[in-house]
């Protein structure tokens, strides 16, 4: 990358960011981020633009590079244009360590560099025409960031030896094995890489037992750029909270762990008496225990904790990131292990990336996080008040594509969800009653917008829903059945949010857990005559089409427990409403029975006027009329979809 200059940390301070040597024109891409259709691409899997980038490349090997790159987007964009998706949320472009354990970094979330662009993919110059070009055709970019955590630059140095290496502790009588509070075995294998969390701190030992903290130790091997981290200010062990890699999620979140078991006695146990925890106490303990390790542990493979509550760390990265908006002319951020940092640290990040983004011409830059949970409490702990915009909806993928689409789980599981979700942002909700008004207040805040994120609209509103990405397996893969896969795409760009389709998800792929969901969009052909593309081609065009399937308020006018015989088992229907439209959405997710939006003599409300005929504009313009009374009786084929509008 060309920098004008590399400011020391002092300098940066009063400088705000690093300044570009070659800036590109600031463009105001965004109006109303329920309007765009989110496509996700992993650069290095999705077209080889340029060979003259392709070094360390093997195909044959799932966790090597394999070539992708930011030209190979530019000369894509025919086909992304024709899927009719509106923005592309690309994979980080900062310089990473090249590989580890014999995994490389194709994916760019081992950052080495906050400033340097990854030569993998490119030059800065061509990562500049790469945004310039998709704004020419009215396409956002959307940069993946990582604030949690560094790649594996250091290792604990446990046995203070100076060199990485596998460390047994225990076996040797009191006081000479590990007095970590947090790991229950007495004899543990330990890598220095990525030992296991300790709350005190990842401590040395020795035979003589444990001996303090132990010390950081960088590591400088440039072949394969596992070298000290830029900026500078980066390698201040102070910086990094180095307890160590987090190990709730390997025993069952913390069950039989001796710290947790201590505190649960001594919080959770009537005064006088020895250990007898009250179970909802014991609960509570619990969770709090689990985000400890989730906030302030390395992510597993090494990956170390940056310490976000500093304050000189907090304002390291918002300079950094502040710079790439600029640089690039980016549009937004997906914000990479939200949940691993604590909510506090977007309350500061987020504000400040807005105030910048808007001071430089970008009035609606857009900020979701992957919080990988389905605790709805916990997700809304990053969207309320001034923290993100939105978050990954892992509630909706468990719970909704998942549990009802794939496993043909009860549809009113679906409207649930919908009704839970006061949890995500602390907004004043219009009732359901006048599902026309918006669900939000419009009384602007002191800051001058609509709401604390900035973007006019509740997070609720603007939940990011995903089938696939590059972290779970493909929706194929779990559920082989094609029809499953078209239903819940019509769920997804049908309904209220922002809808991600994940690259590769319109050709049907079907990779299972993470390599293998990181298929070579090559290999497909970019082929746009297949019944998979048809579909989401189809769908993202009736969501542009229709104000009323992007802006337009929710209302559920038919959900069902029965999943058997009955004669609405697997039927769902919703209205989105704005003041000039309405579209209703009726799904049968059964897979073998035709049903009805009917149970015995009730049929299905409606928010129609008596007599208005409705066009299916989804599968055949098949029309059907409204009903004196306002009702709507159709039969649905089973795993089939109907949108249907009003004229």
């Amino acid at each position: 990358m060309k920098l004008r200059t590399l400011l020391p940390a002092a300098l940066l301070a009063l400088a705000g960011c690093v300044e570009v040597e070659s800036t590109p024109k600031i463009t105001a891409n965004v109006k109303d981020w329920r309007d765009e259709i989110i496509y996700q691409i992993v650069v290095d899997r999705f077209e080889d633009g340029d060979p003259n980038n392709n070094f360390n490349v093997d195909y044959r090997r799932e966790a090597s590079y394999h070539g992708g790159d930011w030209q190979g987007i530019i000369d894509r964009l025919d086909y992304i244009e024709t899927l009719g998706v509106t923005a592309l949320w690309i994979s980080p472009v900062v310089r990473n360590v090249e590989e580890d354990a014999g995994f490389a970094s194709y994916h760019g979330y081992w950052t080495q560099s906050f400033l340097d662009h990854n030569p993998h993919f490119g030059s800065m110059e061509k990562l500049q025409e790469m945004v310039r070009k998709c704004h020419e055709r009215g396409i956002k970019v959307i940069l993946d960031i990582v604030t949690n955590h560094v790649g594996q630059l250091f290792y604990y140095d446990v046995n203070r030896n100076g060199s990485p290496d596998i460390v047994f502790f225990g076996g040797g009588g009191n006081g000479a094995g590990s007095r970590n509070p947090d790991q229950p075995s007495s004899l543990r294998r330990v890598s220095e890489w990525d030992p296991e969390y300790d709350s005190r701190g990842v401590q040395g030992f020795t035979s003589l037992g444990e001996n303090g903290l132990a010390p950081f130790v960088w590591i400088e091997q440039p072949e394969i750029t596992r070298i000290p981290p830029s900026p500078p200010e980066f390698r201040n062990p102070a910086w990094y909270n180095g307890k160590g890699r987090v190990t709730v999620w390997e025993a069952e979140g913390g069950l039989n762990n001796p710290r947790l078991d201590t505190l649960i006695c001594e919080q959770c146990s009537p005064a006088g008496q020895a250990c007898n925890p009250d179970p909802t106490c014991a609960g509570r303990v619990k969770f709090e225990y689990v985000r400890e390790q989730e906030m302030y542990g390395d992510f597993p493979g090494g990956l170390k904790d940056i310490r976000t509550e500093l304050p000189e760390v907090r304002q390291a990265l918002i300079r950094v990131f502040q710079y790439w908006i600029k640089a690039a002319d980016f549009d937004g951020f997906r914000i990479d292990t939200l949940k691993h940092i604590e909510p506090d640290f977007f309350e500061e990040f987020a504000p400040a990336i807005r105030r910048y983004a808007k001071s430089i011409g970008k009035p609606n830059f857009f900020m979701f996080g992957e919080a990988f949970d389905g605790n709805d409490a916990l997700l809304g702990s990053y969207t309320q008040g001034e923290g993100v915009d939105s978050v990954f909806y892992f509630s909706a993928k468990y719970r909704v594509f998942n549990g009802v689409f794939g496993q043909g789980g009860a549809t009113r599981g679906v409207q649930q969800l919908f009704e839970e979700r006061r949890a995500l942002d602390d907004s004043s909700i219009i009732p359901e009653d006048n599902p026309t008004q918006p669900r939000y207040s419009e009384a602007p805040k002191a800051d001058g917008v609509v709401d604390a994120q900035g973007q006019g609209v509740p997070s609720r509103d603007l939940l990011v829903h995903f089938l696939d990405n590059h972290d779970v397996p493909r929706f194929l893969y779990e559920f082989p059945d094609v029809r499953k896969l078209h239903t819940a795409l019509v769920y997804q760009l049908t309904a209220d949010g922002v809808p991600c389709i994940y690259y590769g998800t319109e050709q049907a792929f079907r990779g299972g857990p993470d390599p293998s969901n990181r298929e070579d969009m090559w290999n497909s052909g970019f082929d746009t005559t297949g019944e998979t593309f048809k579909v989401t081609q189809k769908l993202v065009g009736l969501r542009k089409a229709h104000e009323a399937l992007r802006r337009g308020a929710m209302q559920f006018r038919w959900s069902t427990d029965h999943t058997g015989a009955e004669p609405d088992a697997g039927i769902l229907a919703y209205e989105r409403a704005t003041a000039a439209e309405r579209v209703l959405v009726v799904i049968n997710v059964h897979d073998t029975q035709t049903s009805r939006t009917r149970d015995g003599a009730t049929a299905m409300p409606t928010g129609f006027a008596p007599g208005t005929v409705l066009t299916d504009v989804y599968n055949g313009n098949e029309t059907y009329t409204v009903a004196a009374d306002g009702t709507l009786d159709i039969a649905l084929e089973p795993r089939t979809a109907r949108v249907l509008v009003g004229r």
